[in-house]
C-alpha cells in the first residue's frame, strides 16, 4: 500500500500542469475547510472551488472498478466506505458554499482542464 500515491498521482500532475499554463494559481493537496480533517487535490480558495482526481479503483468508478478476488469483503468494505466519505465531503463544502468537482482518474486531463477553467471563470469577478 505504501506505493500508492495519496497525492501528486500523473493524472493530478496533468491537470495542474494545464491549468498552470492557463494562468490558473491554486494550492495542492490542502484542506478546503481547515476544521475539516480532508483535503482535496486542487483548491481554489478565493473561488470556493475544490478539485478531485479520484482513482478508479479507490473509488470506485462504475466504468473501470474491478472487484478484488483476494480479501474481497475487505476490500468491498473499503471502496464502500470511501464512496461514503466521498459524499459526506461533498455535503460538507458545499454546506460551506463551496463549489467541488470530481473527476476520474481516466478522464482526458484536457477536457477536465477546461471543466474547472469554465467553473472558476464564473465563480471570479471580471475586471474591466
Amino acid at each position: 500500500m505504501r506505493g500508492n500515491r495519496g497525492r501528486d498521482t500523473e493524472p493530478e500532475r496533468r491537470l495542474r500542469a494545464l491549468l498552470h499554463a492557463r494562468g490558473l494559481r491554486y494550492r495542492v493537496s490542502a484542506r478546503p475547510l481547515p476544521n475539516l480533517r480532508r483535503t482535496a487535490d486542487i483548491v481554489f480558495p478565493k473561488a470556493r472551488v475544490a478539485v478531485f482526481v479520484d482513482g478508479c479503483y479507490w473509488h470506485g468508478c462504475p466504468q473501470h472498478h474491478r472487484p478484488a478476488t483476494k480479501n474481497s469483503n475487505f476490500w468491498r468494505t473499503k471502496i464502500a466506505e470511501n464512496k461514503r466519505r466521498d459524499a459526506e465531503t461533498n455535503r460538507a463544502l458545499a454546506a460551506e458554499a463551496w463549489t467541488v468537482l470530481r473527476f476520474w482518474e481516466h478522464e482526458d486531463a484536457l477536457t477536465v482542464a477546461e471543466s474547472v477553467i469554465e467553473v472558476i471563470n464564473n465563480k471570479t469577478p471580471k475586471l474591466h
